[in-house]
């Protein structure tokens, strides 16, 4: 059983989609997605620096784009999907549940709308790798933080103000690792209700279907069934917790046995690897594992997607 996963913020680096822009149809795609965002993706997918691509209301859309372009690419089609934060609007139209345009302008505005919720407050979030589960969690409410994401395989995201992440530099988890990421503001924490609002307003008007393949919600790891009650979940997610250790408790119970990680593919697949052990993993990172890609997903094909079983 295959699943494909699209990664959040903080995995974009510079010129992550050089290579892509070299495949027949990618910078037309991207010139189109361009117009629908207001925004150059392909520069900033190639020759911008890292301080442009950590902009919120930039990173959002290049990384939808992204994900979205290369499973293009990739033809094949997974038995369940499901993104990180941002990844679950590639998810949802991998699923789907919106057009990729569609998830594109939600997208471009649910950036604008974090960025701004970002800019009341210095907030920012740090990875916090290993130390006892229990211990973590008991710190970092010391600290007034939230495990803004909790990723399975001993990663939790804390996310707060500055002076709050800055505390917990000082006074650690007892074995804990700490690393800052990439990101503009506390994602997923109360800090970001203002963009809640705004994403409840916009929402209501966009076309949507019930999903056509298995897709997971970061809420709670759920198989969400109708595509207005993920749209709806989108809309809340964006201040609540990413529940990814959930989502992938759910792919062991559907039985997944393989993950591709679209693009800028790593941190996923990094925690697959340590939380499903003897799971396949491919890490779309470069064109050149496309075939590595596409062979997995055949491997993976259930015999009712054999022409010759059926005839």
């Amino acid at each position: 059983m295959l699943a494909i996963a699209a990664p959040g913020q903080g995995a974009q680096t510079p010129g992550f989609l050089e290579a892509w822009l070299e495949l027949p149809g990618v910078a037309d795609r991207l010139t189109w997605w361009s117009a629908v965002t207001g925004l150059d993706l392909i520069r900033y997918g190639t020759t911008a620096d890292a301080d442009e691509i950590r902009d919120t209301a930039v990173a959002q859309p290049l990384l939808v784009s992204a994900a979205l372009v290369t499973y293009e690419l990739l033809g094949v089609t997974p038995d369940l999907t499901a993104g990180h934060s941002v990844g679950e609007l590639a998810a949802a139209a991998i699923a789907g549940i919106i057009s990729p345009e569609s998830a594109l302008v939600l997208a471009r505005e649910r950036g604008r709308a974090m960025a701004e919720a970002a800019a009341v407050t210095r907030t920012g979030m740090t990875a916090v790798l290993g130390g006892d589960p229990d211990e973590v969690q008991a710190v970092l409410k010391e600290h007034g933080l939230t495990p803004a994401n909790m990723n399975g395989a001993g990663q939790v995201v804390a996310a707060g103000t500055m002076d709050q992440l800055s505390a917990l530099a000082d006074k650690p988890p007892a074995g804990a690792r700490l690393r800052g990421l990439q990101v503009a503001g506390a994602f997923h924490t109360r800090h970001m209700e203002p963009a809640v609002d705004t994403l409840r307003r916009i929402t209501p008007g966009m076309p949507v279907a019930d999903p056509g393949i298995q897709v997971l919600s970061n809420r709670d790891g759920a198989v969400v069934e109708r595509g207005a009650d993920f749209v709806a979940r989108l809309a809340e997610q964006v201040s609540t917790p990413v529940r990814w250790d959930a989502c992938m408790d759910t792919m062991t119970d559907l039985g997944v046995t393989a993950i591709i990680e679209l693009p800028p593919a790593g941190t996923l697949a990094g925690i697959a690897r340590r939380a499903l052990p003897g799971i396949k993993v491919v890490a779309l990172k470069t064109p050149d594992k496309l075939d590595e890609a596409r062979a997995l997903a055949e491997s993976e094909a259930s015999p009712k997607d054999d022409p010759l079983e059926n005839a």
